[in-house]
């Protein structure tokens, strides 16, 4: 995880008696579905986009580490950042924790832009790219959160080299 980077987004999530598994604490799945709530609740409020349809891209990847046992009842605070914003994807890191502000889990998600009518990853529609950015950046070389390349310094980049992925 990109510790530099605030979270600048937080999203409350309460424990549900559903959630707790014979171990009296949260089943390791439902780590997904806390993330997952903040992750809409970002697409809607910070990307503007909030019916199904407005649902432009696929989960391809997700990671979980637990720190400590999620208990019931608890309402939990899932803080999410965007550490990178690709041409086509992008990363959500998210740090789940207690009302004690305790972390209890962390992970992260990538996230691919997808055209279902054409079933093919598609780019980063500027508006998505804007909201994101306003929120979650400055967003430098390779789309990577941080001052944009070159800037603060004299003559720009060192090496002149291309870096993977650029917005």
């Amino acid at each position: 995880m990109t510790d530099a980077q605030p979270y600048r987004f937080r999203h409350a999530v309460e424990v549900r008696f559903k959630d707790i598994d014979i171990g009296g604490h949260a089943h390791h799945s439902h780590a997904l579905v806390y993330f997952e709530e903040a992750r809409a609740a970002y697409w809607r409020e910070v990307v503007g986009r909030s019916g199904l349809e407005d649902i432009d891209y696929i989960l391809a990847e997700a990671t979980i580490r637990w720190h400590q046992r999620v208990l019931w009842p608890a309402r939990l605070d899932v803080a999410l950042r965007v550490p990178l914003l690709a041409r086509k994807h992008f990363v959500m890191e998210y740090l789940v924790s207690s009302p004690a502000g305790v972390p209890l889990v962390s992970g992260s998600t990538i996230q691919v832009m997808y055209d279902y009518q054409v079933g093919a990853s598609k780019r980063v529609p500027e508006d998505v790219r804007a909201a994101i950015a306003a929120r979650d950046g400055p967003f430098g070389a390779g789309g990577r959160w941080g001052p944009p390349e070159g800037a603060g310094t004299r003559g720009g980049p060192a090496g002149g080299g291309t870096s993977g992925d650029k917005p």
